[in-house]
């Protein structure tokens, strides 16, 4: 079967305080809901705890490191989900059930299966 990765972008929050528990609450169930369908997924600290890699030049160049997040947005990528669908269309669906798309986004790509 196919895979497609959904990757949500929403405010940039820290997912474990308080005022996040009702929206949380939310995923939980889509992840009951769809438990057949998901393969992976998980929630990522805020961007705050990224760090930025380059390597300037090419391969073996000097390695920089920017902490903080790549770009300042209204919204960033928060979390993923692997998840099996029958085909594009049907991703998008089950996509459409995660509560990133009620109030940011959910960018759904499929993925390149190794043989």
């Amino acid at each position: 079967m196919p895979q497609y990765l959904a990757l949500t972008y929403t405010a940039d929050v820290d997912w474990w305080a308080p005022e996040q528990a009702d929206e949380l609450a939310e995923y939980r169930k889509f992840g009951v809901d769809h438990a057949d369908t998901i393969k992976a997924s998980a929630v990522l600290h805020p961007t705050s705890t990224a760090t930025v890699v380059r390597v300037e030049g090419a391969r073996g160049g000097e390695v920089v490191t920017t902490d903080g997040p790549y770009a300042e947005t209204k919204e960033a990528l928060t979390g993923y989900y692997l998840i099996d669908a029958d085909d594009f269309e049907a991703a998008v669906q089950i996509a459409a059930e995660l509560p990133a798309a009620w109030s940011g986004a959910v960018e759904v790509r499929p993925v390149i299966m190794a043989k």
